[in-house]
């Protein structure tokens, strides 16, 4: 069952408020070697998944830290489609096909978690941001 918890908060209920989209996420463990880390990101992961179809953008993000000290994740990677069903279209794709390909040995060593999940984009309307006089 999937539960619509925009209906507790008024503001996000405005289509103009919000742009729903369906993202996949690989979130990267730290490893002893993370120069190899950084190879197959940058060498597989990475030029696989530009070449997906339906992809509407992309986001790495390197892991600073937690609030109570060290992560045990080092890099994470959004993938961003219009829907699910584009996102299953993308990964039988011949670039989707090899992207899990490859993927699949790291998550069966626990090296990556991943997961998919319906987001919601928001305009923040300035908020916490410096405004240029």
């Amino acid at each position: 069952e999937t539960r619509d918890w925009r209906l507790a908060n008024p503001s996000l209920q405005s289509p103009a408020s919000s742009l729903k989209m369906y993202k996949f996420t690989t979130l990267y463990r730290k490893v002893d070697d993370l120069d190899a880390v950084d190879n197959f990101f940058s060498h597989t992961h990475l030029p696989l998944a530009e070449q997906l179809p339906g992809l509407l953008k992309s986001e790495v993000s390197r892991v600073m830290g937690k609030p109570a000290g060290e992560s045990r994740f080092y890099l994470t990677y959004e993938l961003y489609f219009t829907s699910r069903a584009a996102f299953e279209d993308a990964m039988k794709s011949k670039p989707g096909v090899f992207l899990m390909l490859n993927l699949t040995p790291w998550a069966e060593k626990r090296l990556v978690t991943w997961f998919y999940a319906e987001a919601f984009e928001e305009d923040a309307g300035g908020n916490g941001r410096d405004e240029e006089e």
